[in-house]
Order: C-alpha cells, then sequence, then structure tokens
C-alpha cells in the first residue's frame, strides 16, 4: 500500500454525523472483488443526480452542485474532515477502497466506527481522532477560507493549521510504522519470506508424504 508521512492538501468538509458506509459507496458497486476502480463512485447516491450502476461511464452524469465532492473549492482535496461516527454500518471494505482511490490520504473526526477505523489503516488512509473543539475550529475555518490546506505529519503526529497553530493527535505505535512504511497485512507478512520458506522445507524434511 502507499506509504504516508507528511500530507499537505486541500480539506474537504462533511459537516454530518453518522456517515455510513453505504452512503460511501452504495451496495451495487460491491460486486467488483477488485480494490481499484471504486473512485468514481464515491458518494455515489449525493454526488450524482442520476442512479448509479457498476460500470457506468460517470464522466457525462449530472452532479449535484451542493455536494462537497463537486464544488470547485475542494477539487483535489486529499484530507477529509468529518463528524463523529464517521464510516459506521457495514463492515465493507470497499468504503475505504473508494475514499483511497478518490485521493484521500487522510480523514480527520471525533470518532470513527470501529471496523472502518481498523480497514483505514490497513489500506493506507490514515485516521485522526481530535477532539469537538479542535473539530468545530477546523470547520469553521474550512468553511471561511477557499483552497484551505492543513499539514499532517504522521511521525510528529501534529496537524499543522495555516495560522501556524498546531494540533497533537495520538496513534498507536504499531499503525503508524505500518503506514508510514506502507505495510499492509501482506506486506508485513512478506517481511518473514526467509522463515515461511525455512519453515516449509523442515516441514518438507519432517513430514514427506504431506507434499506427495
Amino acid at each position: 500500500m502507499q506509504k504516508i508521512s507528511v500530507e499537505t492538501g486541500i480539506v474537504i468538509p462533511m459537516d454530518r454525523p453518522n456517515v455510513d458506509t453505504d452512503a460511501i459507496i452504495p451496495k451495487q458497486f460491491l460486486k467488483s472483488i477488485k480494490r481499484s476502480g471504486f473512485g468514481p463512485n464515491l458518494f455515489d447516491e449525493w454526488r450524482y443526480l442520476d442512479h448509479g450502476e457498476p460500470g457506468q461511464d460517470c464522466s457525462n452524469r449530472p452532479l449535484n452542485p451542493d455536494f462537497e465532492l463537486n464544488q470547485p473549492r475542494y477539487k483535489g482535496g486529499t484530507i477529509l474532515l468529518a463528524r463523529e461516527n464517521f464510516g459506521c454500518g457495514s463492515s465493507r471494505e470497499h468504503a475505504v477502497w473508494a475514499l483511497e482511490d478518490f485521493g484521500i490520504r487522510v480523514i480527520i473526526a471525533p470518532s470513527f466506527a470501529d471496523i472502518f477505523f481498523s480497514n483505514s489503516s490497513k489500506n493506507g488512509i490514515l485516521t485522526i481522532k481530535l477532539d469537538e473543539k479542535q473539530i468545530d475550529t477546523l470547520f469553521e475555518q474550512v468553511e471561511a477560507t477557499p483552497g484551505y490546506q492543513l499539514t499532517v505529519d504522521l511521525p510528529e503526529q501534529t496537524i499543522l493549521l495555516p495560522n501556524g497553530e498546531k494540533f497533537h493527535f495520538e496513534i498507536d505505535s504499531f499503525k503508524k510504522h505500518c503506514l508510514i512504511e506502507g505495510l499492509d497485512d501482506i506486506g508485513l507478512t512478506l517481511q518473514h519470506t526467509d522463515d515461511i520458506k525455512a519453515y516449509e522445507a523442515r516441514r518438507r524434511e519432517q513430514a514427506p508424504w504431506l507434499f506427495s
């Protein structure tokens, strides 16, 4: 998965609580077994004015001009600012795949659904929990400033605001290591390739009938 260390990006505000995974990627798009290509259908039912289907060309679909992702001031945003309980609902990993495929690298919220929170770090998205007061401050500043950007420094565990103020955030040390090094579960396993090969060789010697 893609590494993340320091991310400076435009902030996309989503000022609504309890955004669930069915809103993030609607159920009809779960038919695909690939982990890529979900970006055009991120928040499909909020983003477009028609009904979307898998494999549909989204380039000419009618856009909802009131939806955040469609507003020019947030174009190219890589940091999503959200409210409490983001990612609730079903445990579909496709929700994280859609966010990552769209280009979201960091999500900041006061709280996340547990499974979504876990899925995010395993797919290269940094999820940051801040208190309500800090979240309110960010929403106010984003609303007041077109092109508002934050710099998220994962090694230092800080968020740098345009006015020079810094917010500190906590993160599990193992999760931090994996995000900085770009290691998902497969990547972590491959770090032990030599040990795995040695074990398989010993098993072949100890129990050759298992390999006949």
